[in-house]
């Protein structure tokens, strides 16, 4: 599809392609800086994100793992007898979360391998919604596939591959997300829309926590709650919410055009070679070497974001105590904080740049992240006042992240670059994973996966502060 933007009678059309050595023209400079955005169209891109943020929100993060899949619901009939304090439960406990760390991490290895060639292939043959679809479906399809995750030892490792195989499909589905941003931005609104999309993401999370306690203070409508029957519902109930908010995106968003060069219409296999040789060619090429350091240090940063969200709740469960309503209530309380907070920092970003907003974001995350280590045995109200504060710059951080990135892309090469990008995913990849698992698993305290997190995010800054800004 060709984009309405490009036409223009006062300036040329740039080339839809991009050389590995030099790259003639980025992504944005393709279109208008006065060209205003349809608002039905920004609306119906961000509505991918409402639909598909459940599955990071209630099943991966505040509802599903932290409330059912790492409690003694799965753990064998003797140890679930035992005193919740009993150190044989602790570390049985610890385990489980070990094991959803171990899942994660091999999902971000599968990232890592796949997310930027496929994303190389839809950028080659123009099939940006085709991928895009694959990744929604495949998300879909993972939830739906929790209904049959009975509370038992057996079945654990079945709804962890679940939800790593959903992490993976969900990653496939956001790096064809973010590659249509290009397509319906320009330099001047960039950082506005990309805040829009990750503000009506967290909205949306939290609409959805809203439900799960209103199906709660129901007592679950009348539904039995034995065999964890409600926790495997609402896995569907996400399932279906995707279907009904994931469908505007292929309907109303246009397409990046096709890169077009008969060299890259190769194998997948062939693909990876291609890869390295772009990949070498940002680095080499003083245009898109900014670039390139970029994609170094996003792939740590963001590495600790995913980590925030996938074991923050297992923190708060296990560590403070949270029991369903107050988790609940603290996710809705997190997601109106983060959504409020990256729709004014979106704004920010057209104005200060992306990386101040990285920079001040992570920084902040840091210093939250220490105070709920070494006052964790002050109890709840730690959690409660430090974990919502740190809600507060994952939003902007992620949305700048995005923002940063879309401003340095080659065109015609938006898929790829932002394959590149999901390398750590919007949910965990392999260094925050593999860390958590190692100190929770090392000294059988879940509280310590904390620092794991935050060693991630220190590096990230440090990596963040060495590359040049976008603007």
């Amino acid at each position: 599809m060709v984009r309405a933007m490009t036409e223009n009678p006062r300036r040329p059309s740039p080339p839809a392609t991009a050389d590995s050595e030099a790259v003639p023209v980025l992504g944005l400079q393709a279109q208008l800086d006065d060209a205003p955005t349809k608002k039905s169209t920004v609306l119906a891109w961000a509505f991918w994100d409402w639909g598909l943020q459940p599955f990071n929100t209630v099943i991966l993060t505040f509802i599903f793992t932290a409330l059912y899949l790492t409690t003694d619901a799965f753990l064998p009939a003797e140890v679930q007898a035992l005193d919740d304090k009993d150190p044989v439960k602790t570390q049985a406990l610890a385990g489980l979360a070990s094991g959803l760390g171990l899942g994660t991490t091999i999902a971000g290895l599968l990232i890592l391998a796949l997310a930027p060639v496929l994303g190389q292939q839809a950028d080659a043959q123009g099939r940006q919604k085709l991928w895009l679809g694959i990744g929604t479906i495949g998300t879909i399809g993972c939830m739906l596939g929790l209904w049959f995750a009975e509370p038992a030892p057996a079945f654990f490792w079945f709804a962890v591959s679940l939800i790593s195989a959903g992490t993976v499909f969900n990653e496939i589905g956001s790096v064809n997300n973010n590659a249509l941003l290009v397509s319906i931005a320009n330099p001047k609104n960039i950082g506005r829309i990309s805040g829009v999309g990750w503000g009506f993401g967290y909205v949306g999370g939290v609409v959805a926590l809203v439900l799960v306690i209103a199906f709660y203070a129901a007592d679950w409508f009348g539904v039995p709650d034995a065999d964890g029957v409600p926790f495997r519902l609402i896995a569907v109930g996400c399932a279906v919410w995707a279907i009904l908010f994931g469908i505007p995106v292929f309907l109303k968003v246009p397409e990046p055009a096709p890169l077009g060069k008969p060299e890259r219409r190769v194998g997948f296999l062939r693909s990876y070679a291609l890869l390295v040789r772009d990949v070498v060619g940002l680095y080499r090429s003083p245009a898109t070497r900014n670039t390139f350091w970029f994609l170094l240090s996003s792939a740590v940063f963001r590495d600790g974001l995913a980590g925030v969200f996938t074991f923050g709740a297992i923190i708060a469960g296990q560590v403070f105590g949270f029991q369903f309503l107050e988790l609940a209530l603290f996710g809705i309380a997190a997601n109106l904080i983060a959504g409020v907070s990256t729709i004014i920092a979106g704004r920010w970003d057209d104005r200060f740049g992306p990386k101040a907003i990285i920079l001040f974001a992570l920084s902040g995350m840091i210093v939250t992240g220490l105070v709920v280590f070494f006052l964790a045995d002050a109890g709840a109200i730690v959690f409660w006042i430090f974990g919502l504060l740190l809600t507060a710059f994952v939003g902007p951080a992620q949305s700048a992240g995005r923002s940063f990135l879309a401003r340095v892309t080659p065109a015609g090469r938006e898929g790829e670059i932002f394959g590149l990008y999901a390398t750590t995913g919007r949910a965990a990849s392999w260094m925050s994973s593999l860390l958590w698992t190692v100190l929770v698993a090392a000294t059988g305290a879940t509280v310590f996966g904390v620092l794991g997190i935050v060693v991630v995010l220190v590096i990230g800054l440090v990596l963040v502060a060495l590359v040049r800004d976008a603007r």
